[in-house]
Order: C-alpha cells, then sequence, then structure tokens
C-alpha cells in the first residue's frame, strides 16, 4: 500500500502494458493523406498503477486505439468524417473529423465517488485555441510515444467479450445524456 500511494503522490510514469514504446519521430502525428489523426495523452502520473484502454466504436464494435499508461500518448490514423471513441470505463466521446488534420484528447483524471470506484478518467477534447498554451506544450512534451502491438491486440482478444456487452449497456446509457454533457471534438479543433 505504501508503495502504492508513493506512485500516486510521486507522480510518476508508469509501466506499460501491451505496447510498445516508439522514437517521437515514428510516431504518425502527421495524417496520412486524405485521413484525419487522433492523439490520446495521459499527461497526469496520477493512477499510475492502472492502465486506461481507448477504442474507437465502429460498425458495433470496438477496435483498440491503444492502452494508456501515465504519461504516454498514441497516435491513431482514422478516416475522416464522425467517429464515436470510448474508454475503457465506458467514457464515450463523438469526434466530427476532417481529413489532413490532426486532433488532440486528454485522458483527464476525475475522482468522482472515490469511495466507490477510486480514480477514472474521461475523455477531454483538446480544443484548437487550447494547443499554443504553455500548459497543453508541456503535457504533450512530457508523455511518452507508444504503439500497439500483436501483444495488444492478443490482450484485448481475451476480454473482448465481456467488454462489448458491458459497452452496449454503458452506451445505451450514454445515448440519453443531454447533449451538453457529452464531450465533443469538433472538426475546427485539429490543425
Amino acid at each position: 500500500m505504501i508503495l502504492f500511494t508513493a506512485s500516486l503522490i510521486s507522480g510518476c510514469a508508469s509501466e506499460i502494458w501491451h505496447m510498445q514504446e516508439i522514437a517521437a519521430d515514428k510516431a504518425p502525428v502527421a495524417p496520412a493523406p486524405g485521413k484525419a489523426a487522433v492523439v490520446f495523452l495521459r499527461p497526469s502520473g496520477d493512477g499510475s498503477a492502472q492502465q486506461s484502454f481507448v477504442f474507437e466504436v465502429k460498425d458495433n464494435r470496438s477496435l483498440l486505439v491503444g492502452l494508456l499508461a501515465a504519461k504516454t500518448k498514441v497516435a491513431y490514423q482514422v478516416e475522416p468524417g464522425k467517429r464515436l471513441f470510448m474508454l475503457d470505463r465506458m467514457e464515450f466521446m463523438t469526434a466530427d473529423l476532417l481529413p489532413n488534420r490532426t486532433y488532440y484528447v486528454l485522458l483527464a483524471p476525475r475522482t468522482e465517488n472515490f469511495l466507490r470506484g477510486g480514480l477514472h478518467f474521461v475523455l477531454e477534447p483538446v480544443r484548437g485555441k487550447e494547443m499554443d498554451s504553455s500548459e497543453f506544450k508541456s503535457s504533450l512534451a512530457d508523455c511518452r510515444w507508444v504503439e500497439k502491438t500483436d501483444a495488444s491486440e492478443n490482450w484485448y482478444r481475451n476480454i473482448a467479450a465481456y467488454h462489448e456487452s458491458q459497452r452496449a449497456k454503458y452506451y445505451a446509457d450514454w445515448v440519453t445524456k443531454p447533449e451538453p454533457e457529452k464531450p465533443y471534438l469538433l472538426q475546427g479543433d485539429g490543425r
């Protein structure tokens, strides 16, 4: 318990599960022609003992984007248009993406109901104007790049059936939320 508490307080980076760390020049931040890129980053050291699992929901199934430890980031290339992303704790975010642009999404820690469920993360779109802030630039620089591997996909295959049942359940709740309560990545948020 002491080590866990120390790691929470220190805000240090944590071990990467089923992903591979890569050099910054290998990360696909710039979208391929006609595509959009979405960078998910978890700059907080909070909850360093846990991983955050990011998915795209497409054709009524979850596609693994990546597993993010504290202080990591992953770039995801996707066709432009309307997209739905999700975190493992069944947090959802809609995106409307333009081609040839890069978008950013923070995995932000929340402590609501800490005694009932502990720390959890939510998807927080980074607005275009926020990308110029020193806080965002610092967060981006502090995170290590990671990418999926065969181990990532193998890990997900082992939990896919359970995960899909949970996604269906929580998505039904999410769609009934008022629109202002739903995170939304806007076309103009990309650069």
